[in-house]
């Protein structure tokens, strides 16, 4: 099964380009890439929430704005719903 993005619009080349990186294999993580704090950093926060009662939710995202989030998940080397629920448990838990 193929998990690629299909990205059919794209909003600026850079865009584009990241895209094609990706899809040729010559994608290099930058400034932004999985360093061991940021690794930790997101595993616990999914620690923080594997313990707790899960609920389904269905969510309807733009597909641009879902392939950036596959696109960061695979920087940082996580899958992408893994990164969601970290992203969505900062959110909530931030004042």
């Amino acid at each position: 099964m193929n998990t690629e993005p299909k990205v059919k619009r794209y909003f600026d080349a850079e865009e584009k380009e990241l895209d094609d990186a990706i899809k040729q294999e010559r994608f290099k993580p930058g400034k932004n890439a999985l360093t061991p704090k940021r690794l930790q950093k997101l595993q616990e926060a999914a620690r923080a929430t594997i313990n707790e009662e899960r609920t389904r939710i269905s969510l309807r995202v733009p597909k641009s704005d879902l392939a950036r989030l596959k696109a960061r998940a695979l920087r940082e080397g996580v899958p992408y719903q893994t990164l969601i629920n970290a992203i969505l448990h900062q959110a909530a838990n931030d004042s």
